[in-house]
């Protein structure tokens, strides 16, 4: 059985990076191949594939958060103070990941399956949850840094009236990437893991 340590040490060494440029260490096309093969391989109630990814590069991404300052300085003005900076930053990166998920495909189902998802919503963010770390940690492994944001429902009519996207989907989080700007940030805090893990049984 192959060894499961590069996988782990990846999700390890995973961090939030948020001094980003508009450089990065591979190419646009290998970004959208590890966005697609999350796309392809991400763990997903009975095999739905409802998480749905738009990747915006160059002007597209600087378009998205020049509208996620307009829109938080409109509509939290008081806050834009701390907020502005951080989101013109996002700006100053190579491009976005805006995760999204398609409740539609769960209609594809037969009747029967319908129903039962319809009693577990979460599993749709399980879904899109494992889809972002996938690509998040995929990304970090290859040197590129990134930031996961969430500037819905913000965001969301500029993401449907410039992109297409369906009013049906639901936006879920925005992955921020870009070449890493000094140092990579420090390890992670020491969990307490008594706390967080309970074993019964041998």
């Amino acid at each position: 059985m192959a060894s499961t340590t590069p996988f782990i040490t990846a999700i390890a060494e995973r961090r939030s990076v948020y001094a980003l440029s508009n450089e990065a260490p591979i190419s646009n096309e290998r970004i959208l191949e590890l966005v697609t093969e999350a796309l392809k391989h991400a763990p997903s109630p009975f095999n739905v594939r409802s998480c749905r990814a738009v990747v915006l590069f160059g002007d597209e991404h600087t378009a998205l958060w020049e509208e996620a300052y307009r829109v938080t300085e409109a509509t939290t003005p008081a806050a834009i103070s701390i907020l502005g900076p951080k989101i013109k930053a996002f700006g100053d990166a190579k491009g976005t990941v805006v995760f999204l998920d398609d409740p539609a495909a769960y209609k594809l189902l037969t009747p029967r399956f319908q129903a039962h998802s319809a009693l577990y919503p979460e599993w749709e963010e399980h879904s899109s949850g494992m889809n972002q770390l996938i690509v998040w940690t995929a990304l970090a492994a290859e040197g590129v840094g990134a930031n996961l944001q969430h500037y819905q429902p913000g965001i969301t009519p500029f993401l449907q009236e410039r992109y297409g996207v369906s009013k049906e989907w639901k936006v879920k989080a925005q992955l921020v990437f870009g070449g890493i700007v000094g140092e990579v940030p420090g390890p992670k805090p020491k969990t307490h893991l008594e706390e967080s893990l309970k074993v019964f049984g041998s």
